[in-house]
């Protein structure tokens, strides 16, 4: 079966999940307990991507439950951002929560396209280097560009850290911090200039 003959077909993100249950575009599902496809508001102005689901996603079949997860609740929660729509670059868990690889990465990608695609966007987050990778620029750098504002088809695009990499090293919590400024202060202003069209 070609398990992206469908996807212009998919008029909404529920079409679109529904979709893709049974994929077998990469070898990930062997080992993966189900697809993790995303949470949040499916209408939301702020879509947040990071790398791939862990253990706890698995389980629970939603992205950033775990650890990272509530690490990254309680930063949007501090900077006063709450409609946001949450997926991963990859949607089925890598063995022993490993980097998702390439030709994972790949095989994901159409349906990371159509998700943003349907869900239209005005700010997208890339958490880590895989999103920022698939979706600003193959050599991108986390550390050397963390919080600056790229501009594709209209969505702005922010990298900053995954939230497990700051669990790992407390020296990225402030700059980290500093991105979800810059990231609400965007989210400021597009709510201002939707007002005054409204």
């Amino acid at each position: 079966m070609d398990w992206y003959a469908k996807l212009d077909q998919c008029n909404n993100l529920e079409e679109l999940e529904s979709n893709m249950q049974g994929c077998r575009k990469c070898s990930l599902y062997k080992k993966a307990k189900q697809i993790v496809f995303s949470k949040g508001s499916r209408n939301a102005p702020v879509m947040i991507v990071g790398e791939a689901p862990g253990a706890d996603e698995d389980d629970q079949g939603i992205p950033f439950v775990g650890k990272a997860g509530q690490l990254l609740d309680r930063i949007l929660k501090s900077a006063g951002i709450s409609d946001i729509y949450v997926t991963n670059v990859v949607k089925c868990r890598p063995p022993e929560n490993r980097l998702p690889k390439k030709d994972e990465i790949d095989a994901c990608a159409p349906y990371l396209s159509r998700q943003i695609e349907l869900l239209q966007p005005s700010v997208i987050v890339c958490l880590g280097a895989v999103a920022a990778q698939r979706l600003i620029h193959s050599q991108t750098k986390v550390t050397m560009v963390h919080g600056k504002v790229y501009t594709k088809g209209g969505i702005k695009l922010i990298p900053t850290f995954h939230p497990a990499a700051l669990l790992r090293d407390q020296n990225k919590k402030k700059p980290c911090w500093d991105d979800f400024k810059i990231i609400r202060a965007i989210c400021d202003s597009i709510k201002e200039r939707a007002v005054a069209v409204g």
